[in-house]
């Protein structure tokens, strides 16, 4: 197993991509720790759900928008395994609208959830990973920060932010061994992406390559390879997982 021996945290990780991420490194030997803001009933099931396939998991309950509960997350996490080896930030919400008629809490709270959470937690791993020498980190984009869709200013520039981010830590954490690098989905099966993928019907696999929709373990695939040894001289990219969406925009 490729990740036999490490420590992993996921935030937003009780269902779609998150989930997925969580059953994909699990599988590959990782000790997984990952964080739910409410829906407890869904983390005692997951938790139940990998115990039963004989792996070690911690379901933590938080707020990744509130960096002193991001702190506390980490600490408990150290405690509990002594260390951090990988961190995804999977986090994120969506409350689309048109610029000329968004509120300032649709603006501030996608802001705060999606991009502040990133900082929050990786300020909260650097430290120890630095001490380690050694560290993953994998932010979840999305190919709204590239291709510009109507109603989506606020979500297009938290992910555009945490690619700058991204590239920006990654230079900084290098020469300690720590990469970072960011995933971006495409039109994923999930709950989030459900009412886009409702309106727009069949349209949306006449523009994709591949002619389907993305499935949660597409993207989870992706962050276990980044996360592995395997990707050890991969650090400040953008792995866009998409079916070929973007080669002729959106």
């Amino acid at each position: 197993m490729k990740l036999a021996g490490r420590v992993a945290i996921v935030t937003g990780g009780t269902r779609g991509i998150g989930k997925a991420i969580v059953w994909s490194l699990a599988r590959e030997g990782a000790k997984v720790a990952f964080v739910y803001r409410s829906n407890a009933e869904a983390a005692e099931q997951l938790v139940k759900d990998l115990e039963l396939d004989q792996r070690e998991v911690l379901a933590i309950q938080g707020d990744v928008a509130n960096k002193e509960s991001a702190d506390a997350i980490v600490e408990q996490v150290i405690e509990k395994w002594e260390k951090v080896d990988i961190l995804v930030n999977n986090a994120g919400i969506i409350k689309d609208g048109l610029l000329a008629t968004m509120s300032a809490d649709q603006w501030g709270d996608v802001i705060t959830t999606n991009l502040n959470s990133v900082y929050n937690f990786c300020q909260a791993v650097t430290r120890p990973m630095m001490s380690a020498r050694y560290g993953r980190i994998i932010n979840m984009s999305s190919v709204s920060a590239h291709y510009g869709n109507s109603g989506q200013s606020n979500y297009a520039a938290s992910k555009g932010g945490m690619e700058g981010f991204t590239r920006c830590l990654a230079t900084e954490l290098a020469r300690r061994g720590i990469t970072v690098n960011a995933v971006a989905p495409g039109f994923i099966e999930t709950d989030m992406t459900e009412a886009v993928r409702n309106a727009a019907g069949s349209e949306i696999k006449k523009k994709i390559p591949v002619r389907r929709l993305g499935l949660p373990d597409d993207i989870a695939n992706a962050v276990t390879f980044l996360a592995s040894d395997d990707a050890s001289y991969i650090t400040g990219h953008v792995l866009t997982v998409d079916g070929g969406l973007t080669l002729g925009g959106l």
